[in-house]
């Protein structure tokens, strides 16, 4: 069986979860459950970074040690993530004691190599990136991701890792394989800043108590993208545990095209100091962003996300975010009430008015025409369409383009609502009354339960809850089957379930 390794960003422990981290958690789990249905043994992680400046400034803020404040809200991910049916098989925290041995393991496997140095810095340091940034890289002296907050001049002495002895090995490996940064514009991002040459960067803070201990030096600790990165390795055991040695290098790194340059430039050259394979790719997401801003805590344009998954469900905020959201680039919504306005709309045409009423006219009319019994399946023009879509929703989702693959979904659903309105079931059903032949009806309404037996299976990565209540109202057992099982299960289903509306109108 293929393995597959996936990881996203673990998120920062300074605040509640937020729309902006949900679309990233909610498409890695689209990924997910899509390679399980191709057959692939799937390791998803995901997980907090709870170390580091902000975190401590967060923490005593609000009156609490850091380790008490962490817990709290990785409590509160946690439950979120629940809520809107996450299937990672791991979450992991960078305060736990599995972390920090396979973070210092590979801190002293760089350091055994030679490639830290002793140095004094000074410069601009942006607490919310926790990042030291140069002139160029500030808007009117602040930093554009963290425009709120000030940037502090910073002056300490540090670790730093030789980053810059990596340049064109770093760059020699992305022109090998292109596919190592995905979509084309991250790769075109890391490739620029490759070709303009790397300056080593520090690997250690020395008056930051909250973090990991620099091995050999009690007196600093592990500068927290060193810490926070090491986090795909250190869930599965590295250095020498059986899940490293299974799963590593990673197939696929999910992230925010903001930290592009430390997936794709800093945690490659770490892992090849320490003598390491680097991760096979990574992907940058773009942003969903309200009036022109990033959702974050900092810039004050959240949407509250518990709201949202009791607006309409936790699959109907997942459907909407994969099929509103291009995974490749960004969405703008001019205002708050937009974004609540498409949502609305989507819900009630796509999911409620498209999806539900197919599946209620389908199964009624196999109720009341066959008394249940669903015909066997047989060919026709809606089976073409459908296979056709399927054909593209494949190419879609092995491409990563999870919007797309939505749509080759909605095809097969427009196509079949499509075909009910030109076969007319009821005038079949009226003439076979009459004495005409029953094969006419038999062929349509087969078509039909097998449609949308394969919608359910597209679906399923993304409305799994919906998905399994479809394949149920069709007859089956369980979740959706797998691709290579689709025409077999769909071939068994006996009799439909007629149950409660599958998108009630809001």
């Amino acid at each position: 069986m293929p393995r597959f390794y996936l990881t996203t960003a673990i998120d920062y422990s300074n605040g509640d979860p937020h729309l902006g981290h949900a679309i990233e958690k909610i498409g890695a789990d689209v990924i997910a459950r899509y390679r399980r249905a191709c057959g692939d043994d799937v390791h998803f992680l995901i997980g907090m970074d709870e170390h580091g400046q902000k975190v401590q400034q967060e923490a005593e803020k609000n009156g609490l040690d850091p380790q008490t404040w962490v817990d709290r809200i990785a409590e509160s991910f946690l439950e979120v993530w629940d809520r809107l049916g996450l299937s990672n098989d791991d979450f992991i925290r960078t305060s736990e004691p599995r972390h920090h041995r396979g973070l210092t393991a590979l801190m002293e496997r760089i350091a055994a190599n030679g490639d830290f140095r002793r140095a004094t810095y000074e410069g601009h340091y942006c607490a919310g990136c926790e990042a030291f940034k140069k002139e160029e890289d500030l808007t009117d002296g602040r930093c554009p991701l963290h425009p709120g907050r000030e940037v502090d001049w910073t002056k300490e002495e540090n670790w730093f890792f030789r980053l810059s002895d990596y340049g064109d090995a770093l760059l020699g490996r992305l022109r090998d394989d292109p596919g190592g940064v995905r979509p084309r514009t991250r790769r075109n991002e890391i490739t620029r800043l490759l070709e303009g040459g790397l300056e080593d960067i520090s690997a250690s803070r020395s008056r930051i108590r909250w973090g990991v201990p620099f091995p050999g030096d009690e007196g600093h600790t592990v500068y927290v993208w060193f810490d926070a990165l090491s986090n795909y390795i250190t869930a599965i055991g590295y250095p020498d545990g059986d899940g490293f040695e299974t799963f590593w290098p990673a197939d696929l790194h999910i992230i925010g095209k903001d930290i592009t340059r430390f997936h794709c430039v800093y945690w490659p050259a770490m892992l090849m100091a320490a003598g390491v394979e680097p991760a096979k790719s990574v992907w940058g997401h773009g942003f969903i962003t309200i009036g022109g801003f990033k959702l974050s805590k900092s810039a004050g344009t959240e949407l509250g996300l518990v709201e949202l998954i009791e607006r309409h469900g936790p699959d109907a905020l997942r459907y909407f975010l994969m099929r509103e959201v291009q995974w490749d680039g960004d969405r703008d919504f001019p205002s708050a009430e937009a974004f609540i306005e498409q949502f609305d709309r989507r819900y009630t045409t796509d999911l409620a008015n498209d999806l539900g009423n197919l599946l209620n006219r389908v199964v009624s009319m196999v109720s009341r025409y066959r008394g249940g019994g669903v015909p066997s399946p047989g060919g026709g023009e809606l089976a073409q369409r459908t296979a056709l879509a399927l054909a593209e929703y494949r190419k879609a989702m092995d491409g990563y383009l999870l919007h797309r693959g939505l749509e080759a979904a909605f095809d097969v659903v427009r196509a079949a609502n499509g075909f009910v309105d030109e076969t007319k079931p009821w005038a079949l059903h009226k003439a076979e009354r009459a004495g005409g032949g029953e094969d006419a009806l038999d062929g349509v309404l087969a078509q039909l339960v097998a449609a949308l037996g394969a919608i359910a299976s597209m679906l399923a990565p993304f409305t799994p809850r919906k998905a399994t209540e479809i394949w149920s109202a069709l007859g089956g057992e369980g979740p959706p089957p797998r691709f290579a099982d689709l025409d077999h299960a769909a071939g068994r289903l006996a009799s439909v379930r007629p149950g409660a509306v599958l998108f009630p109108r809001a």
